[in-house]
């Protein structure tokens, strides 16, 4: 059986999908972008608050779960520049401890959702 995971503290899935699902201990969560979850307003101003808005969103989830980044397994981020790499990293960094942060991979794709530049998903497991 599955799960699933929905929390108003993170955006509201636009499509046929949910923000997450819990299927046998783990959490899959479904790529976040950078909507504000209380306004719908996409947080794009710079790259650096896009990301801190896809990673709240993340926690966000995580929590509804009762889980936190330190559960996170693996993630996916996608983004349409793979010059911000640098500035998204120095981001994603500080919601992760560097000993124990999951697997993941950072890919350039050619676009995204809304013509947002970064989107994540994640993958957490329950202990």
């Amino acid at each position: 059986m599955k799960k699933i995971i929905q929390t108003d503290k993170a955006p509201a899935p636009v499509g046929p999908y949910n923000q997450a699902v819990v299927h046998q201990g783990t959490l899959y969560i479904s790529g976040q972008i950078a909507l504000d979850p209380a306004t719908g307003v996409l947080m794009t101003a710079t790259i650096e608050e896009e990301t801190r808005r896809v990673m709240d969103n993340l926690g966000a989830i995580l929590a509804e779960a009762d889980l936190s980044f330190e559960d996170v397994l693996k993630c996916s981020i996608f983004v349409s520049d793979i010059q911000n790499y640098g500035r998204i990293n120095e981001v994603y960094a500080s919601y992760f401890n560097e000993a124990t942060a999951p697997a993941r991979e950072l890919v350039e794709v050619a676009n995204l959702p809304k013509g947002v530049n970064v989107e994540i998903s994640a993958i957490a497991a329950f202990d």
